[in-house]
């Protein structure tokens, strides 16, 4: 099959979305997210998220289609994210692309998400060098993986031991009173702070830890220690710098990350490093692993902001790569799975 055209569908968390890719070209890209209204929970509510994506499903694939200029009959297959995510917002997406896939006779691809954060990348900067190294960074991963096939074989080097980046963003966000998400709030005011201000510890860097852990990731104890930091100082009576805590912080959390992924980069002989996830929005961490990719001479592939962030357009890009290599499709009655381990592309 010549240039396959995909329909990506993507509801794992809180963005319903869908896209169509036409072998390396994004022909259209529609999210649509309930964020406002999980806003005053301080975080994603699965039943609120999920009724969301039963509402915008329909809208979304239509739009898609249309901005595409397409009919579904016109795509060769239906990509859409059967795990890692949140169970109920899985199933709807699941369960909507299945009808599709039925009703317009189309094989079907139930993908990882966050391979697809690898995917998407091939939009921006073309095919993957052989020994490609890939850092996913979200509010839910935090993972170093070596991409031999993107559509068939990928290892994972390293990821986090307990909380993930943009976890620990979001918690130290809480304390300093930033509405959900934090993660934007902490990296507005982290533009205007100074760095060195705080001391804050860099986890797994070190001693015996550092030692066994080369290309592992630990925040809790970051998120720990911006804490009672804080607690601290208003035990004392004193002002909170807020921009410094949260330019410390930044800028601990981005040296880790670029540190740990260059070194990936060196064991493996790799000269190209893939950037994705959500947290890889952050300014600091665009700037720092660009900073460290010249340094060592590592091409650092960092997708434009609307690639980052959850959208149908990473999952019919990896569904390209699926279709692309001859992976068989998905049986018709493929299960979700929440929990979907990182060397798992397809079910």
């Amino acid at each position: 099959m010549n240039q396959p055209t995909i329909l990506g569908i993507e509801s794992t968390c809180d963005e319903t979305a869908a896209a169509i890719v036409q072998g390396n070209t994004l022909l259209s890209n529609v999210v649509s997210s309930s964020m406002n209204e999980h806003a005053r929970y301080g975080g994603v509510i699965p039943e609120i998220a999920s009724r969301a994506h039963a509402e915008a499903f329909v809208p979304c694939v239509q739009q898609a289609l249309a901005d595409a200029g397409l009919e579904l009959s016109d795509v060769d297959a239906i990509a859409v994210s059967a795990g890692p995510g949140l169970a109920g917002c899985l199933a709807v997406g699941v369960s909507g692309a299945k009808a599709l896939a039925w009703a317009a006779h189309k094989p079907i691809y139930g993908i990882n998400h966050v391979i697809g954060h690898i995917a998407v990348t091939q939009l921006q900067f073309g095919a993957f060098p052989p020994d490609t190294l890939a850092l996913i960074v979200s509010g839910g991963h935090t993972s170093l993986l070596h991409v031999e096939d993107v559509a068939r074989h990928i290892d994972v080097v390293g990821t986090t031991l307990d909380d993930a980046a943009g976890e620990c963003f979001d918690k130290v966000a809480r304390l300093l009173g930033f509405p959900y998400p934090g993660g934007p709030h902490i990296d507005r005011h982290a533009q205007q702070g100074n760095p060195h201000a705080i001391r804050v510890p860099q986890g797994l860097t070190q001693g015996k830890a550092g030692r066994e852990h080369p290309y592992d990731f630990s925040f809790s104890g970051v998120k720990t220690a911006v804490a009672r930091w804080i607690e601290e100082q208003q035990a004392e009576g004193r002002a909170i710098p807020v921009d410094d805590v949260c330019a410390s912080l930044a800028d601990s959390v981005a040296s880790v990350l670029a540190r740990k992924a260059m070194h990936g980069c060196e064991q493996y002989g790799s000269k190209t490093l893939i950037v994705g996830g959500g947290f890889s929005a952050n300014s600091q961490l665009r700037a720092k692993l660009l900073e460290e990719g010249e340094r060592c001479g590592v091409e650092v592939r960092i997708p434009q902001i609307k690639l980052c962030t959850d959208n149908g357009a990473m999952v019919a890009m990896l569904g390209v790569n699926l279709v692309e290599a001859g992976v068989k499709p998905s049986d018709p009655d493929f299960p979700i799975d929440s929990a979907m381990p990182l060397t798992t592309i397809s079910v």
